[in-house]
């Protein structure tokens, strides 16, 4: 959806959808990354696309976000990140760092006690 700016807070920017309905972008839903200055974005007059996020009627508040339409960077993707290991590996390692059963540890320990 095409909206207008309207207005610029420091938390974010108001967007007229149609000469009644305006809605705001919030700063967090501005862009990916951070914002510092909304006004570093967007600027009164300029066209945007908008995504509405909800609709508060009780209200009367319209969430809406330019970020939702943009395409993720490639440095904020989780696959980029290394795999995570699997809960079996985790206890795997577990047991072999020392967490085995008393039964097993108790002859150990008899014999580190007699040294």
């Amino acid at each position: 959806m095409t909206g207008k700016v309207t207005g610029i807070q420091p938390y974010g920017a108001f967007v007229a959808l149609d000469e009644d309905t305006q809605g705001l972008v919030h700063i967090s839903e501005i862009t990916y990354g951070f914002v510092k200055d909304v006004s570093e974005f967007l600027s009164v007059g300029q066209e945007v696309e908008v995504k509405i996020l909800e609709i508060d009627e009780d209200a009367e508040k319209i969430s809406l976000s330019i970020r939702a339409l943009q395409e993720r960077p490639a440095t904020l993707r989780k696959k980029d990140a290394p795999p995570r290991k699997s809960l079996q590996d985790r206890v795997d390692e577990s047991d072999a760092n020392g967490f085995n059963s008393l039964k097993d540890k108790l002859q150990d320990w008899i014999e580190q006690s007699g040294q």
